[in-house]
């Protein structure tokens, strides 16, 4: 009988991460390079460093690697490497090679397993025209599986986080609530169609939403995954120096999530709850904002869309839904309404 991935797993994809406000003290702490060619480090909590080649070239690197969200071996490893592939699409960048990280316990799944999510995260890069050139694998328990991924950009073309702008529009392009629908699917209370429309979601590119985004003249980007849309969004105004706006009934919901947000806590990941604590500390909520509205925001996310701040203007050329607006205020908080 085939074990099932996610009961090997304490959390699910980038539900695991550890928390922000763990991290971030932790990494403030640690020298920065004191070098001119690094574009972007880890001062902002970017989604990739940015290291200057040429004039007209930079290297845009990322990491990403998670334990399983589906119990699917080929849908885990499309999951983990559309996921990978994000961070450089946020940086308006495009990926050209990638390298395997694995961590499983062998014995117990089998190469067969392996091979699976293996094939599913190649899929991923192949559709991506990024080419896997390697790895590294390491004998785990717990299965993991994710990429290390190169990319390139113009450097005159970064978009990072840091670059919004006060009246700057907020566009998210894709539904949130992977997260509940993982920890609903591992509690035996998601159906098979909800748990298959997570699976569109989080193995859908990032890659055409980020053009356009470019093409829109965006000012800034950054994908939301395992820290929730309030997580990113204050990482991102944070590095602008402004505030941010929420409009919580514009927020898009992966069919079936807030009918499940709303029967209690049964679906509400561990990772989301960690994040919703955390934005107590940033964020201010209007009364009118129910309950399931205010966990979806917070939802540990896994491989989601992209939230852009652009021109108000040219919102309506990034597909996806207009959420917010940056503001002028104190860096970082958030008003939701």
């Amino acid at each position: 009988m085939a074990v099932a991935l996610t009961s090997l797993s304490h959390g699910a994809g980038c539900g695991c991460k550890l928390p922000a406000e763990a991290v971030h003290p932790l990494v403030a702490g640690l020298p920065r390079p004191d070098r001119p060619d690094v574009l972007v480090g880890f001062d902002t909590a970017d989604d990739a460093g940015v290291v200057r080649l040429r004039d007209d070239l930079a290297l845009v690197q990322t990491v990403d690697f998670f334990t399983p969200i589906v119990d699917d071996p080929y849908d885990f490893g499309r999951i983990a490497a559309t996921n990978a592939l994000s961070d450089v699409y946020a940086m308006g960048g495009e990926p050209v090679s990638a390298l395997n990280l694995v961590a499983f316990p062998l014995e117990k799944l089998g190469g067969d397993v392996l091979r699976e999510i293996l094939r599913g995260g190649q899929e991923v890069a192949t559709a991506a025209g990024c080419a896997i050139v390697g790895g590294h694998s390491i004998d785990d328990a717990e299965p993991k599986y994710g990429l290390a991924v190169t990319g390139t950009v113009h450097p005159d073309e970064i978009l990072s986080n840091a670059g919004g702008r006060a009246g700057d529009a907020l566009v998210l392009t894709k539904p949130l609530g992977a997260g509940a629908i993982s920890t609903a699917a591992k509690r035996g209370i998601a159906k098979g169609d909800l748990v298959a429309r997570g699976v569109e979601v989080m193995t859908t590119l990032n890659r055409d939403a980020a053009a356009a985004a470019r093409a829109a003249g965006a000012h800034a980007m950054t994908d939301v995954t395992g820290f929730g849309l309030l997580g990113h969004l204050h990482e991102l105004a944070r590095a602008s120096g402004v505030a941010a706006e929420v409009d919580a009934r514009a927020v898009p919901a992966i069919d079936g999530v807030t009918k499940l947000l709303a029967v209690g806590e049964r679906a509400i990941a561990g990772g989301t709850k960690r994040n919703r604590a955390y934005a107590e500390t940033f964020t201010t909520w209007e009364r009118s904002v129910a309950p399931p509205q205010r966990w979806l925001l917070a939802d540990a996310m896994t491989s989601g869309g992209l939230l852009v701040a652009l021109p108000p203007d040219r919102a309506g050329e990034v597909p996806g839904a207009v959420v917010g607006r940056l503001v002028d205020g104190q860096a970082g908080t958030i008003t939701v309404r």
